[in-house]
């Protein structure tokens, strides 16, 4: 199979290995455009591509008549877009089973097919179980480590292991982090310039309204309403807006007979083409009795899908500060998410009903995690956030888990990386971390 010439690394390369090493097969999931396709390439040793128009009308007649005729080949075998034929994974799962060894096929999709479907409710039907024969793998866009544009010279997974040395960050102002928000992680985008590489979130954005949100699951929706609600849900960023705040939000714009289950419909389907990434609450043992929110928060899987939301760029930005901040949070938990994932753990939040809150917490399979708060930079927001991290780590019941391991304020702008003598937290410009 003929390779992409061309390849920058990516942190779920390993991720993709070992998995591969020790399952039938992987499913690699992710926006459209965060690359799911060339970094499997790299891998797979023979392919089948199911959105390729010379051959989809042939292989949907092979895939009706005798799908295993499709899985034939030299493996890793790789079935990109495997969802436009959702019985590919019964396929799959049935093949595995009566294999020997692992590492048979890598599935890809940039969208969660019909039957992976959530109720009224909200909860998952998982209705395609690949328990211990199909492990899945979630891809993001680019992390800045990822792009050339951190030093990496802090280590996220060092700090669980004590290890807080001062580390020079990549010299950026706010302008070069607006610019960097607006321009996002696509990996297209990453080696262009200026318009060019702005051009590709509005790109991403377009396809979404038009096409890709009504294509996932064969249900027409109208443009205009998927325009206002990723407005609102970019409006919104890092909160745990509820339906009827949504729905208030529509109402001011003129759509006064929307209903729940409406905007319900349309955020699932945004969901299943990972438009948006929702980050679940953390729940600790805590010595006090303050009730914990456990509703999600929001967030667009990629910032620059906010600010073409928004129909905004690098100026505006520059020009709201405060918004600045807000759509700096998304490209920072992005980039917390993918290094976390490097190194066994996951991200949540934290709020409790008396209003303290926590940007990120990062959590380990062994028990352990990190507080993060999420600043723009300079004293006053850095006090703030340490104030806030040393509030919560205070409370939590060190009898019943593990104390925070680190307590970070994570900078959009700083010359280096270094830990308070006054309490221990750790200041760090995103462009010194890595995993």
């Amino acid at each position: 199979m003929k390779k992409t010439m061309k390849y920058r690394k990516r942190i779920v390369d390993g991720l993709l290995a070992r998995k591969l090493a020790g399952a039938g097969a992987v499913l690699v999931e992710g926006p459209k455009w965060c690359g799911k396709t060339t970094t499997c390439e790299q891998v797979a040793k023979s392919a089948l591509y199911m959105a390729d128009p010379d051959e989809r009308e042939r292989n949907l007649a092979q895939a009706a008549t005798n799908i295993k005729e499709l899985l034939k080949g030299e493996t890793p075998r790789l079935i990109d877009e495997w969802q436009v034929v959702p019985k590919f994974w019964d396929a799959v799962r049935f093949h595995v089973d009566h294999a020997d060894g692992w590492g048979h096929f890598i599935l890809t999709g940039s969208a969660v097919p019909p039957d992976d479907r959530k109720s009224k409710s909200g909860k998952k039907d998982i209705v395609h179980s690949g328990t211990g024969r199909i492990s899945r793998l979630r891809m993001r866009t680019m992390s800045l480590w990822e792009s050339g544009e951190s030093t990496g010279m802090v280590s996220l997974g060092g700090l669980f292991n004590g290890d807080i040395s001062v580390g020079e960050s990549v010299h950026r102002n706010l302008a070069d982090m607006a610019w960097l928000i607006c321009r996002g992680g696509w990996p297209q985008a990453v080696d262009q310039k200026g318009d060019v590489a702005l051009d590709r979130a509005f790109d991403y954005y377009e396809a979404v309204v038009s096409s890709d949100i009504s294509r996932v699951d064969d249900t027409a929706r109208n443009p205009s309403r998927v325009r206002r609600l990723m407005r609102s849900l970019a409006r919104m960023q890092g909160t745990q807006s509820l339906l009827p705040t949504i729905r208030r939000d529509f109402q001011g714009n003129g759509e006064a007979n929307i209903d729940d289950d409406t905007i319900r419909s349309y955020l699932n389907a945004l969901e299943k083409i990972f438009v948006v990434e929702d980050m679940p609450a953390w729940t600790p043992s805590l010595r006090s009795k303050s009730a914990i929110r456990t509703s999600d928060t929001r967030y667009f899987s990629d910032p620059s899908i906010a600010t073409a939301a928004m129909g905004i760029g690098p100026g505006d930005l520059m020009n709201d500060i405060r918004s600045l901040g807000w759509f700096f949070e998304v490209m920072a938990v992005r980039d917390l998410r993918v290094y976390a994932e490097a190194i066994g753990g996951s991200v949540s939040h934290f709020l409790d009903r008396n209003g303290l809150e926590c940007d990120a917490v990062i959590h380990l399979r062994n028990g352990q995690c990190g507080l993060v708060e999420i600043k723009l930079g300079g004293e006053a927001l850095i006090e703030e956030g340490a104030a806030t991290l040393n509030a919560l780590s205070g409370l939590i019941d060190t009898s019943r888990m593990e104390a925070a391991r680190f307590k970070m304020v994570l900078t959009a702008v700083g010359d280096f990386a270094y830990c308070r003598p006054e309490d221990g937290v750790i200041v760090c410009p995103i462009g010194a971390l890595k995993p």
